[in-house]
């Protein structure tokens, strides 16, 4: 039920920057109040005696303990996000298996069991569908820090049926913190730390009436660059400035509810941080410091975003639940980056994307007190996507792309579920999607160069169209063996749609069908919590980025199918003072080859198209690929680590009448995977990394003192690759947090 997100066309050296359940623990500490509301869009820890507790999830439009649904999940509480070091979507690879994000600059690539985005061009959609209170998120500014939440649930495999098409590899659902028309309060957070970081965040709850309540929350952040220019351009990339405010609106009369929410993100920084891949060419003389980077280029980025949603329920005599939610977002980015990161070049690009969402679902939802309940569903969505680009070389003719794209995705969906009997359940979800897009505009090079046409001369043309659909769904059995264990079986295919590079080049959509075991199980009087899961994917059409030798550009074909198996498991633990989490994920995934171009073989500048046979090459009026054409694939997949794993412990030591201390120790394990179809160890590797959090809390009453540090042992590590560039991690973090409750 989303659409595929298109923002630049760009030669082959051009950046393409790439888009639960409660974490158990102690009661939510000062600025992270759990949610009360059993009708809200969030999840929901419920206390069980002095173990662990229940874990409440609303992403399939109900709520519902997690240890009873046929999904592989993870969740964290606005508490478990702080435990865990999660300020922000791309954390939430250290916190939940199987999950990796990685930074394009722009956006992030998230992709769970090596499905998802897995491609450097904007003509690809996401296969991780990213919704925050119930609207899906276009990847564009979408790197905000969290604040004022009530939960994220990280789900894995595809979710064909409720949540549609861009869910391949699955969805994750951001929840913010709902009115409360019990009561008047809220919260202050402040924290300050090293590179000159601070932080302030906060909430006010305000009941107006028994039927009338207002949130009001917002955060600001700052802090200075990671890294230092040492080039002419003398930038400070990294640097942020981040502000952000929301407003909801609670109208609950009788069984009627409205819930209205407006959210305005400003995201400024001062560009992207990034230098060639190390090893390969760099400036003479210059050092090979990560924390170092060398631009002759201006380098800024500035990000705004307006998000406006309401949510409409009624629920009927026979309990019957009509709901509609509805929601639109203007998203703009505007960037100025040194496209090769040295001095070696001028190339400097200037960039402007603008995204304008429309989106609505209705549902109408059955009680769940008899044998058999149901959901049915309908979906619309449009967009409106801009792109402007201008890139200057001195050497060269330069580039200059403008597009402007329409796309619509709707969606009819079902999910039932039948107790066959006291312990057996069966459920059956079939959706039919429906994409289609249409756009204008063109690549250009040499516009205003002489010896070129006045307008440039055109080596793409991006007016063009593409519609499809596929039917997804999902079949489960569910086996209740006894109240604290279930075994669950199931199959389900999902589904992104395709898409085209340009009139003359289109590629199909991407399926996916996934095959799973799973058992969960409470232990030890609820003490001991589990989840296992076993899955085989067959995955069809794996979109992906290759040099499109129609136009010479970066383009979008469909490789050879991939299959991919794993396992993943989770545990939480808590005895009185002390609590424990841990998870882990194997994920074996082989990608079969095939012949592409190469395209760190091929020479610098706008090649052109694909020469006629017997015609010699002539850039950029053609060119010949076939002697730069060599096999790719037959590895595992890429943006696919083999393991991934983490784990966390804590201990809360009473002060008697003075509060008490809550030492808290986390490790997160990503493995080593590849970001490229011809596997170099030079160009496509991202190395594995370990990260170690640490976390110490006072608490007394209503306040709260943290000391916090994140990659404690100061790892390096890189986070992504775009082009002949490599982008990197935060370096060792840390401060002091004081938060009060009131």
């Amino acid at each position: 039920m989303k659409v595929a997100h298109l923002w630049m066309s760009c030669a082959p050296l051009c950046l393409i920057p790439n888009p639960v359940l409660a974490q158990v623990g102690p009661p939510a500490a000062p600025g992270a109040p759990q949610s009360s509301s059993a009708s809200a869009s969030s999840s929901a820890a419920v206390p069980s005696s002095d173990g662990l507790a229940e874990i409440i999830v609303t992403a399939q439009r109900r709520t519902e303990n997690l240890q009873n649904l046929a999904i592989a999940a993870t969740a964290l509480s606005a508490r478990g996000l702080t435990e865990k070091a999660v300020t922000r979507l791309s954390d939430l690879q250290f916190a939940a298996p199987s999950l990796s994000v990685t930074d394009g600059g722009l956006v992030q690539s998230a992709n769970i069991r090596g499905i998802g985005l897995a491609s450097g061009s904007p003509s690809v959609a996401n296969g991780v569908a990213t919704y925050a209170d119930g609207i899906f998120q276009p990847p564009i500014v979408a790197t905000g820090a969290f604040y004022d939440i009530a939960s994220v649930e990280v789900l894995r495999g595809p979710q064909g049926t409720l949540v549609g098409s861009n869910s391949t590899g699955g969805a994750i659902f951001i929840n913010s913190e709902l009115p409360k028309l019990d009561r008047a309060g809220g919260y202050i957070d402040a924290q300050y730390g090293n590179y000159d970081a601070a932080g302030v965040q906060g909430a006010l709850n305000l009941p107006i009436t028994t039927t009338l309540g207002i949130r009001v929350a917002g955060q600001y952040r700052r802090h200075d660059s990671y890294y230092n220019d040492i080039g002419p351009g003398d930038t400070h990339p990294g640097r942020l400035d981040e502000k952000a405010g929301r407003v909801l609106l609670l109208w609950k009369p009788g069984d009627f509810q409205a819930l209205l929410k407006t959210e305005i993100l400003e995201h400024d920084t001062g560009g992207f941080a990034y230098r060639p891949i190390l090893g390969t060419l760099y400036a003479p003389g210059r050092t090979n410091d990560i924390r170092t980077v060398d631009y002759n280029a201006r380098s800024r980025g500035h990000e705004y975003a307006r998000i406006h949603s309401g949510e409409f329920k009624y629920s009927f005599a026979n309990d019957v639940t009509l709901r509609a939610i509805a929601g639109y977002q203007d998203k703009h980015v505007n960037l100025l980056y040194d496209n090769d990161a040295t001095e070696l070049a001028s190339i400097a690009t200037d960039q402007y994307v603008r995204e304008r969402q429309l989106s609505g679902e209705i549902n109408l939802i059955s009680p769940t007190d008899g044998p058999f309940d149901w959901i049915l569903g309908g979906y619309y969505q449009r967009n409106r996507i801009n792109v402007r680009l201008s890139q200057t070389d001195p050497a060269g003719p330069g580039l200059n792309v403008m597009q402007q794209q329409y796309k619509y995705t709707t969606g009819l969906f079902a999910q039932t579920n039948y107790q066959l009997t006291d312990k057996l359940e069966a459920q059956f979800g079939l959706r039919y999607s429906h994409f289609k897009a249409s756009g204008s505009g063109a690549v250009r090079i040499g516009v205003g160069v002489p010896g070129f046409p006045p307008g440039g001369l055109q080596v793409a043309d991006l007016a063009a169209g593409n519609r499809d659909g596929r039917v997804t769904g999902k079949f489960a059995l569910n086996y209740k063996i006894d109240p604290d264990n279930l075994l669950y079986a199931f199959a389900a295919r999902g589904y992104k749609p395709g898409g085209y590079n340009s009139a003359a080049s289109k590629f199909k959509p991407e399926t996916v069908w996934n095959y799973e075991l799973g058992w969960k199980s409470t232990l030890a009087d609820s003490h001991i919590r589990t989840q296992i899961d076993a899955f085989y994917n067959d995955y069809h059409g794996f979109q992906f980025g290759v040099i499109d030798v129609t136009s010479g550009q970066n383009g979008v074909t469909n490789l050879t199918n991939a299959t991919i198996k794993g396992i993943e498991a989770q545990i939480q633990a808590k005895f009185g003072g002390f609590s424990a989490d841990a998870a882990a994920s194997y994920v074996d995934s082989k990608l079969p080859g095939f012949s592409s171009v190469n395209p760190r073989l091929l020479p610098a500048g706008n090649l052109g198209p694909q020469c006629a046979a017997g015609t010699p090459s002539n850039p950029p009026t053609c060119f010949n690929y076939v002697p730069f054409t060599s096999t790719a694939g037959g590895r595992s997949n890429l943006l696919s680590p083999r393991w991934t794993y983490n784990a966390g412990a804590q201990y809360s030591i009473g002060l008697g009448g003075s509060g008490s201390l809550t030492p808290r120790l986390n490790y997160a394990f990503v493995s080593k995977q590849y970001a490229g179809l011809f596997y170099s160890q030079t160009f496509d590797l991202l190395r594995s990394r370990g990260l170690v959090s640490a976390l110490l809390t006072y608490r007394n009453g209503n306040w709260q003192v943290e000391g916090f540090a994140n990659n404690l042992t100061n790892k390096k590590y890189v986070s992504g690759q775009v082009g002949n560039n490599e982008l990197y991690g935060a370096p060792r973090e840390y401060g002091l947090r004081a938060s009060m409750t009131f």
